[in-house]
C-alpha cells in the first residue's frame, strides 16, 4: 500500500505560523502534523508515502519520496493531487490531506474497501464541529450515503438533519480510479482545474455518475485549519483523557 499527502499550500489561516514553514510543520500536542501523518500512515500498512510539495518545499525532506508542485499559489489542492499522475497510476493510494490527523485503524478500514475511489466520513461529526466552531452549521456541509455509496456532498446544509456525517479528508483510490479523475480532469481546462478543491471534485465525479464508496468512522481524528484549532484540541485533551476525537 502507499501514500499520498497532498502537503503544497501555506494554509493561510494559520497566519504568521507559517510565514517560514508549510502548514504540515505546525505542531499539535508536541509533534508537527506530518509526523503523526507518517505516523498513522505507516502502522496503517502503508509502506511507501509520497509529500507533494509546494510553499517552503526545502523544509520538507525525510523518510518519504517527493514530488513538487510548483504552481502551488495559483492553484488548488486538484492540482496538487495531479502532480502524483505517475504514482497513482502505480497502485493503490490512501491520500490525505496535509492538515487532518487520525488513527492508523482508519487507514486501514479506507485501504480495505472495495472500491476504486473511496473516502472516510465521520458520524460523530458534530462533537468535533461544536468544539471548533460557534454555529457548527456555519461550516458543516451536506453529505448523504446509502449502502456505501456517496450521494450528496459539500452543499450548504439548512440542519443537521441533511449531514449524515463529515467527509475528513482521507481518501483512497486504485489506479482505475485515478484514471476516471484523470479523464475528468483532462475534459477541463487548466484554469477550471486550479480553481478546484477536493469536494469539488468529488460532486463532479458523482454528476458524471461515478460510484464513489464511504468508508464510516467514529472520531478518531481531527482537521488544524487554523491555530484556534490547534489550542482548542489541546485544551480539550489536557482535560478529557477520553475525548472522542484524540487521534493518538
Amino acid at each position: 500500500m502507499k501514500a499520498v499527502i497532498l502537503a503544497a499550500g501555506r494554509g493561510s489561516r494559520m497566519k504568521a505560523e507559517t510565514s517560514d514553514k508549510p502548514k504540515c510543520l505546525i505542531e499539535l500536542m508536541g509533534k508537527p502534523l506530518l509526523h503523526w501523518q507518517l505516523e498513522a500512515l505507516q502502522k496503517g500498512g502503508v509502506d511507501r508515502i509520497l509529500v507533494v510539495r509546494g510553499y517552503h518545499a526545502d523544509k520538507l525532506n525525510g523518510d518519504f519520496e517527493t514530488v513538487d508542485n510548483p504552481r502551488w499559489a495559483e492553484s488548488n489542492m486538484v492540482e496538487t493531487l495531479r502532480r502524483a499522475s505517475s504514482w497513482l497510476e502505480d497502485g493503490p493510494s490512501v491520500i490525505s490531506y496535509s492538515d487532518i490527523v487520525y488513527r492508523p485503524e482508519h487507514v486501514r478500514a479506507i485501504s480495505e474497501c472495495d472500491c476504486d475511489i473511496a473516502i472516510t466520513y465521520d458520524v460523530r461529526w458534530e462533537r468535533l464541529w461544536e468544539l471548533r466552531f460557534e454555529d457548527p452549521l456555519s461550516d458543516a456541509e451536506t453529505f448523504r450515503e446509502a449502502d456505501g455509496r456517496l450521494l450528496e456532498i459539500g452543499g450548504r446544509a439548512e440542519s443537521v438533519d441533511e449531514i449524515k456525517g463529515q467527509y475528513m479528508g482521507l481518501l483512497y483510490m486504485t489506479p482505475h480510479g485515478w484514471s476516471i479523475v484523470d479523464g475528468l480532469l483532462s475534459e477541463l481546462g487548466q484554469q477550471q482545474v486550479d480553481q478546484l478543491d477536493m469536494t469539488a471534485l468529488l460532486r463532479l465525479l458523482l454528476e458524471k455518475g461515478v460510484q464513489i464508496g464511504v468508508v464510516p468512522v467514529e472520531g478518531g481524528w481531527v482537521e488544524a485549519d487554523s491555530m484556534q484549532d490547534v489550542r482548542a484540541y489541546e485544551e480539550v485533551l489536557a482535560r478529557d483523557k477520553d475525548w472522542s476525537h484524540d487521534w493518538r
